[in-house]
């Protein structure tokens, strides 16, 4: 059970970042003029390179947002020293705004990046955007964009603080089946179009 704690103490900045920047996307300002990061370009076979969902405003507004977090939850664990004491950001560096910003951006920015790739390959696919498909590939992608985005996140926290390789997959698995409740509990409240 610390262990688990211990998670989601670490990662509590990006859990709330993903929420903060699904309801972003939702604004009327998001909406308005939000260009996909592939310009609408598709490659030699005809096929969006990562469709519709990848906006610059989206990836740029997890990693912002995420900044944002990461700092606060920075400013909240200094006044709960037990936060802190759990929290393996901190078993490497400070606690300081400077660095909260500059770990809550690396982890936004390598969020956002990770689904890229997952998207890409979708495509290829012929999978719509925010969709699985269906049948063996649609359950591998179901997976797959549950974990995505944590496989670059987990490793930028082990590259910061010492992990065992077990841990990092704990981690994943930890992580993933938390993002499989948020996207039941988004789409519930009508922030997210797909589980």
């Amino acid at each position: 059970m610390s262990k688990l704690s211990e998670m989601y103490i670490t990662l509590m900045p990006l859990i709330m970042a993903g929420v903060l920047n699904m309801a972003f996307t939702k604004t009327a300002f998001f909406k308005k003029n939000n260009p996909p990061i592939d310009g609408g370009r598709c490659l030699g076979d005809g096929k969006r390179i990562f469709g519709d969902n990848k906006t610059r405003k989206g990836f740029w507004g997890m990693t912002v947002i995420c900044g944002m977090t990461q700092v606060m939850w920075g400013l909240i664990s200094l006044a709960a020293p037990s936060l802190a004491a759990r929290n393996r950001v901190y078993e490497a560096v400070g606690n300081t705004v400077l660095i909260n910003l500059g770990v809550g951006l690396l982890f936004g920015f390598t969020y956002a990046l990770f689904e890229l790739p997952n998207s890409f390959i979708k495509r290829r696919f012929d999978i719509t955007p925010g969709k699985t498909g269906s049948g063996i590939i649609g359950a591998a992608f179901f997976i797959i964009d549950q974990i995505d985005s944590l496989l670059g996140v987990t490793l930028c926290l082990a590259l910061i603080c010492h992990m065992s390789f077990v841990e990092y997959w704990l981690y994943i698995l930890v992580g993933g089946a938390t993002h499989l409740v948020l996207n039941i509990s988004l789409y519930a409240l009508s922030l997210k179009r797909n589980i």
